[in-house]
């Protein structure tokens, strides 16, 4: 808004130029006079000619030349644009030069995203000398440190002189050429930087207070109206060359790319901030899928673009799409009845208006392009949006206060309708205590008489009591010594009686249960690395594996027994281990085979590994206790 407060001084400058041009429109090329009156003038229409060079295959002696001059064509638009992406253009105007005049004057190009110009400027000799400049150069090649381009125009003749300008660019440049005077060209930069500096402390500013916001009240929506906002400025500022200026001036090639990420994510996190403020996913889950959707697309299109094809990023209207599906996403929450959406629909109104704008004159609605006004337009409407949204957001605050408000005078006067009804209550009960009392008054005789009654039974009462609790004591105990004994009887069983896979299972039923077993067996008399005898360890990588806390060498707890390095399920090999030990080593493979579930081989492969060690350990077996099958297990 504060941006194009000098747009608007323009406009009306810029208007009666069109209407001027329009009165007195020849076909012959206007040449714009030099002279102390004049402080600002814009090429517009036939005062700018235009010759397209698709294969940039002309010079400037061709370009030049007399053979050439009906090849020029009078501008058709008050802003020429190079709209062939990447293709090479001639401009030429005509200034009639004035020795008399005292002032300095400049060419300025209003568009920072051109990217590659070659001024050839007209000398007293009839020569011509070139200047190059645009934003593929590094900025500190600029005479002047301006985010415009301006080029000094020598007055020291009397002629009417031709300025050429070979204009190369990736995205669609308006031609804007402004004749100033250095005077008129310094008030205006100060006003301009002056206007920035609002534009961009206002987005900053409502930033910082809803960082402030997010800070205290944790929710997601400020944060996402945060990386909105200064996604927009850095949009605006890759836009109008003040980024280039101040955040990366020997970096060009950022030039060419940083607005496409800027949009990516100005169209992101617009989308994010819609749901998160509108409660689109409770409201309407549809458009919550829709606008998730978008989401996604839109960031594979800018990871394609980015990728494989740059040209692409000049495809700007594709921010329709987004911009479309969150401005009808609020006028649908607001036809639902959501207030704070009324304030959303204002806001993204003004910049589909902007937006819209912008998009018919790149189609070439040209009488809708009103030079510096309509190329701000978009940025006023970015500041009302942000204004808007901001009130959305503040309303959207208000009315969950006013909710709390109204809950909490509910609550008030059903705290207050509590209260009386419990007064009402105790008046009822009072009423029912005084007829009850005087009724017990009469029984209280008989109740005197019952109670000496009563005090006997409650003496017996407690010492029946007392014997339950012992009783119940003796139980518990019982219990938990049959308990014990049953999982004793049963690990007996299994030890030493001929029981099948399912029943062992019971006591090993899985791998963390044979491991267990197995730890408590290594390590039943504490533990000592294997490779310094160090007795300090610490848990391993492997569940119930140890590492030593000096050497750091980590033992599994299956290294070093008759399980280590085996294929088949650990709790298989253990009943395997305890059939071949019970039966003395005397049951076959193919038994072994079909108790288990397991081929043949690998039975007779482990089987045989078990016998042989049943073979070096005889003695020490004989001696062994019901559970001598597993000193089996250890190496």
């Amino acid at each position: 808004m504060v941006r194009n407060f000098l747009a608007h001084q323009l406009f009306h400058l810029s208007l009666c130029f069109i209407l001027l041009l329009f009165a007195t429109k020849s076909t012959a090329q206007e040449p714009v006079v030099l002279q102390d009156s004049v402080d600002q003038h814009i090429f517009i229409f036939n005062q700018i000619e235009v010759l397209q060079d698709i294969k940039g295959e002309y010079s400037f002696a061709e370009v030049s030349s007399k053979a050439f001059n009906q090849k020029f064509q009078a501008s058709k638009k008050s802003t020429p644009q190079t709209s062939s992406l990447n293709a090479t253009y001639w401009f030429r105007i005509s200034i009639k030069h004035s020795s008399n005049a005292k002032k300095h004057f400049l060419l300025e190009f209003f568009d920072q995203t051109i990217d590659e110009v070659t001024a050839y400027i007209p000398e007293e000799n009839g020569g011509y000398k070139t200047e190059e400049f645009g934003d593929r150069y590094p900025f500190s090649q600029r005479k002047l440190r301006h985010k415009n381009f301006e080029l000094s125009v020598e007055n020291r003749n009397n002629q009417v002189q031709t300025y050429y300008f070979r204009i190369k660019s990736s995205q669609i440049a308006d031609v804007i050429i402004v004749l100033r005077s250095m005077d008129r060209f310094i008030s205006y930069a100060l006003d301009e930087y002056f206007f920035f500096g609002i534009f961009y402390g206002m987005i900053l500013v409502f930033s910082f207070y809803n960082l402030i916001m997010f800070i205290s009240m944790r929710q997601i929506q400020y944060l996402y109206y945060i990386l909105y906002n200064l996604s927009v400025g850095l949009f605006e500022m890759s836009s109008d060359g003040i980024a280039y200026q101040y955040l990366w001036p020997d970096n060009p090639a950022w030039n060419q790319i940083a607005y496409a990420f800027a949009l990516c994510a100005t169209s992101v996190f617009a989308l994010l901030f819609t749901r998160s403020l509108l409660f689109v996913e409770a409201k309407a889950p549809q458009l919550n899928k829709l606008i998730l959707t978008i989401i996604l697309l839109r960031i594979l299109f800018f990871c394609y673009c980015l990728l494989f094809d740059h040209s692409l990023f000049s495809y700007k209207f594709i921010e329709s799409v987004p911009l479309s599906v969150a401005f009808f996403t609020g006028i649908y929450i607001y036809k639902r009845g959501y207030l704070p959406a009324r304030f959303f629909v204002l806001g993204y109104s003004f910049l589909f208006v902007g937006f819209t704008l912008k998009f018919l004159i790149m189609l070439g609605y040209g009488w809708l392009n009103f030079g510096v006004v309509s190329y701000y337009s978009l940025s006023f409407c970015f500041v009302m949006e942000m204004v808007f949204l901001s009130f959305a957001i503040g309303d959207k605050v208000s009315i969950l206060k006013l909710k709390k408000d109204k809950v909490q005078r509910q609550m008030i006067s059903q705290l207050a309708l509590n209260a009386k009804l419990k007064d009402t209550l105790n008046e009822e009960l009072e009423k029912q205590v005084e007829a009850r009392t005087k009724e017990v008054f009469h029984k209280s005789v008989i109740i005197e008489a019952k109670n000496s009654e009563l005090l006997q039974a409650n003496d017996l009462l407690k010492q029946q009591a007392a014997e339950i609790s012992r009783m119940n004591m003796l139980l518990e105990q019982d219990n938990q010594e049959l308990q014990t004994n049953v999982e004793k009887v049963t690990r007996d069983r299994v030890m030493s009686a001929d029981v099948d896979f399912e029943e062992f299972s019971k006591i090993y039923p899985d791998k963390e249960s044979c491991n267990l077993f197995l730890s408590q067996l290594k390590w039943k008399d504490g533990y000592s690395c294997r490779k310094c005898k160090n007795t300090q360890f610490y848990a391993g990588h492997i569940p119930y594996s140890k590492r030593c806390s000096k050497c750091s060498y980590e033992e599994s707890v299956t290294t070093y027994t008759i399980f280590h390095n085996t294929r088949i399920p650990i709790n298989k090999a253990f009943y395997m281990v305890f059939l071949i030990y019970s039966t003395k080593g005397k049951i076959s493979s193919h038994k072994l085979a079909a108790l288990l579930n397991l081929r043949q081989s690998t039975c007779w492969t482990y089987g045989s590994r078990i016998k042989l060690v049943m073979e070096e350990r005889k003695a020490k077996l004989k001696k062994s206790n019901k559970h001598g099958w597993s000193a089996l297990v250890l190496d």
